[in-house]
């Protein structure tokens, strides 16, 4: 394919220095380091290609994600990769597979939930991979409602072990990843059951298969769950199945940081507080928001390359024809979601730092911010998922046609991704926990206890109850204090009604249940509000780079408007903002819309992707789009031979008309 550059003319409108953009989008110089060796290191070898997926049936789609992870392993080992180094290239080699739940769930788990015994004894085998493990949690009858799981563990004191049991078929272990065929270990869990009692659900190591010819062991039924939605996707992952019929396993193999099981079969709370869990489900939460941010850029970058080159419609003389991207309707529907990929981006970073901080207070035993926090990257991760999975769906169609060819990337991303919105905590469950935590903050005003983090702003809800928004022009929606205010008002007012109603209900918890879909609305607007305060936060920080800041005060402006444009009625009930300023909104959009259009190209550009990340004919650096898709075509095992498998039986005898009759 010849060498040719149909986005140089973009780039070279770009009011802005790239290079340092990429620099603020990785986080530090180190980041950018790191990530562009690891893509490039990806990229370059031949083991790790994989524009063939969507075309392999599952066996061989399966085995092939076997041999990158080996290879992966491998490279791992001979280049003496660090754990970032190594994180990194697993995550470019962007194939879903067993290492995932080994490194990103079961080593997570004995960390946290082990003892400093049982950590010396497992971890040291799991960071050779001399075992494989993965997270038996979820079951077919039980996902979000972990306290209804069914899988039983009883101690039996005669022989000092637990039996674990799957007492149904609902208690089948369902849906972990590498589990269906890979993971010689799992971390199960299951009711601890001990001197007649269930103490409920506990974390449990055991052992699956043989370590000699993996086979499973007696007792232990275990198998793939099946094809799952989209074409190669997420089925590189081998979903399982689990059950137990009478495991015996030793007491020690109890995880036993939080509560153990003595020799006769006590149960005893140890004093390490239970709270220490929620520390890991906020860390993987904000793993969680990390990736809604990669997901959602990779989709608009791909999406604004491709509308940039494609030309449809606009020509009256016979001149060429317009480049779709500068359509408004277009912009309209892409750039909010730039937009959006920037912001999902600073609030986890901001996470991160929220991690860290929730983490040292835990070890000081100082638990004060962890229900917020808790709260804080459970709303998050539902709002990031669910948005990004909608602008991956998005950006497919705004791709047209093209986008629905498995070689424009979008479709495996979308199949590939969706299930975000259900992993770590089903979304709505999510939000009933935050609105939850809302009420409980909004009864505690009275008392006099002072909202913390994220629900600071609540403390002011004398002045957010009765202010009025001051915003009399468009230009003045650029003030990120009236943005800010008026996100702030809509949150509180939504957060405070929904607590007169429940009030009013016979019982707290019919309240809830009736008012659910109001209180679903509180939280959501709750998070946006985090997110919107945190990219206004990032834009006030001293920011390096020609022209970076300005092109990242218009990205914050285009998020908070487009949100408030989009919820327009939540404002206007709560009276946060008049039909009039509403108005303006749409306005000031408009502008923002033309003043980032010279930039648009060369801000995903910053994302720093490889053509092999993107995975992606339409989002390709260069733009060389239909060479490219028209190559493609050719490389489809249907086009293998001229004339089908098939012709001689079954279209032959249709066009010569002989067919047999079957006789009446």
């Amino acid at each position: 394919m010849e060498r040719v550059d149909n986005l140089a003319h973009e780039r070279e409108t770009a009011q802005f220095d790239v290079e340092a953009m990429k620099i603020v989008w990785a986080g530090s110089k180190h980041e950018l380091d790191v990530s562009d060796r690891m893509a490039r290191l990806v990229a370059s070898d031949p083991v790790f290609h994989k524009d063939n997926r969507t075309m392999l049936a599952r066996k061989e789609l399966f085995k092939t994600t076997l041999k990158k992870a080996a290879h992966a392993w491998k490279r791992i080992n001979e280049l003496h990769l660090t754990e970032e180094e190594a994180s990194k290239m697993r995550f470019f080699i962007d194939e879903p597979a067993y290492t995932d739940l080994h490194w990103g769930m079961f080593v997570p788990a004995i960390k946290g939930q082990g003892t400093e015994e049982q950590q010396q004894k497992w971890l040291p085998l799991a960071y050779k991979m001399q075992i494989i493990g993965c997270y038996a949690q979820t079951e077919l009858g039980h996902g979000s409602n972990v306290q209804g799981l069914e899988t039983t563990a009883t101690f039996d004191p005669n022989t000092d072990e637990f039996i674990i049991h799957s007492p149904t078929l609902t208690s089948s272990k369902w849906w972990p990843g590498g589990l269906g065929k890979v993971s010689t270990h799992a971390v199960v869990y299951a009711r601890l059951i001990t001197e007649g009692k269930d103490y409920g659900i506990h974390g449990f190591i055991v052992q699956l298969r043989s370590l000699d010819d993996h086979s499973p062991l007696p007792g232990i039924t275990v198998g793939d769950i099946g094809n799952k939605f989209g074409s190669g996707a997420y089925n590189t992952m081998d979903n399982g199945v689990l059950q137990f019929d009478h495991v015996r396993i030793p007491r020690d193999q109890l995880l036993m940081r939080l509560s153990q099981v003595t020799r006769e079969g006590k149960y005893v709370q140890s004093d390490v507080p239970r709270q220490l869990l929620y520390s890991t489900m906020v860390y993987v939460r904000q793993t969680i928001v990390a990736d809604a941010s990669r997901a959602l850029s990779r989709a608009a970058c791909i999406a604004t390359r491709y509308s940039a080159v494609r030309r449809q419609f606009g020509s009256q003389d016979g001149g060429p024809e317009s480049a779709v991207i500068n359509y408004k309707t277009q912009q309209n529907r892409l750039f909010p979601l730039i937009a959006s990929a920037y912001a999902f981006r600073f609030v986890g970073e901001w996470l991160k730092s929220l991690y860290t901080d929730v983490t040292q207070r835990l070890q000081a035993n100082d638990f004060s911010t962890l229900a917020e926090a808790h709260a804080c990257t459970a709303g998050l991760k539902s709002l990031t998922t669910s948005f990004t999975a909608d602008g991956i769906e998005e950006c497919r169609k705004l791709c047209g046609g093209h986008g629905y060819l498995s070689s424009s990337g979008l479709p495996e991303l979308f199949a590939v991704y969706i299930p975000a919105c259900t992993y770590e905590g089903d979304n709505i469950v999510l939000l009933l926990q935050v609105a939850r935590f809302l009420m409980k903050t909004v009864s505690q005003l009275t008392t006099g206890k002072k909202p913390v983090g994220t629900t600071a702003y609540m403390g002011n809800i004398e002045h957010l109850m009765q202010c009025r928004c001051t915003v009399n022009t468009a230009d003045d929606w650029l003030n990120p204090s009236a943005i800010q205010e008026a996100f702030e008002a809509r949150a509180v007012r939504m957060a405070v009604n929904c607590a007169q109603n429940v009030s009013k209900a016979p019982s707290q918890e019919e309240g809830f249940l009736n008012l659910s879909a109001d209180l679903v609305e509180a939280a959501i607007a709750h998070c946006q509000l985090i997110v919107v305060t945190k990219f206004i936060e990032k834009v006030q920080q001293d920011i390096m780079g020609n022209g970076v800041k300005e092109q990242l005060q218009i990205l914050c402006n285009i998020y908070a408007l487009n949100l408030l444009h989009k919820h327009l009625g939540d404002f206007l009930v709560t009276g946060s903002i008049t039909p009039k300023q509403g108005a303006l909104v749409s306005e000031q959009l408009r502008s923002l819309y033309s003043k980032l259009r010279p930039n648009v190209v060369t801000l995903v550009d910053a994302f720093n992707y490889t053509d092999h990340y993107l995975g992606s004919v339409l989002g390709r650096y260069d733009g060389n789009v239909y060479p490219a898709l028209y190559e493609q075509a050719w490389k489809d095992p249907l086009n293998e031979s001229a004339v089908p498998e098939g012709y001689a039986e079954y279209i032959r005898p249709v066009l010569k008309q002989q067919l047999r009759l079957a006789r009446l």
